[in-house]
């Protein structure tokens, strides 16, 4: 009997690691609140996962036919930066609102270390029963 590790701990793995990137996104944001002319960025965390879990088959291709055509740009960047449109812009154009990233950056670390307790859990019981108890 083999023990598969992608189907004892499910999607969680790959939420944290979803998790970890968004918080080093927003962490950049906190970072940034005075930076002049700064947009504020973040992951649509249900689109990353799903597509980190292979649920989504979204594909966008450009294919050049011609010689005359443009090489498409702005393609290799990152697709899951969305970028933060603020409830009150500021007037040197930094769109990072200090207390909506704290709170953003807060309720994503709880939401990593409910994601931790989970696996912590699930390696305590494979664990256990390993030992037989």
């Amino acid at each position: 009997m083999t023990i598969s590790f992608a189907n004892a701990l499910g999607i969680h793995e790959s939420a944290m690691h979803v998790r970890g990137q968004r918080a080093s996104i927003l962490a950049d944001n906190l970072a940034n609140v005075d930076t002049p002319n700064y947009k504020a960025k973040d992951l649509d965390f249900k689109q990353v996962l799903s597509r980190a879990t292979g649920s989504t088959k979204e594909t966008f291709a450009v294919q050049v036919t011609n010689d005359r055509h443009l090489n498409a740009q702005g393609f290799d960047a990152n697709p899951d930066m969305l970028y933060r449109v603020p409830h009150q812009p500021s007037i040197d154009g930094n769109t990072v609102e200090d207390q909506i990233e704290h709170a953003e950056y807060m309720k994503n670390a709880l939401q990593f270390q409910a994601s931790f307790t989970f696996l912590n859990s699930k390696f305590k019981g494979l664990t256990s029963a390993l030992r037989g108890e």
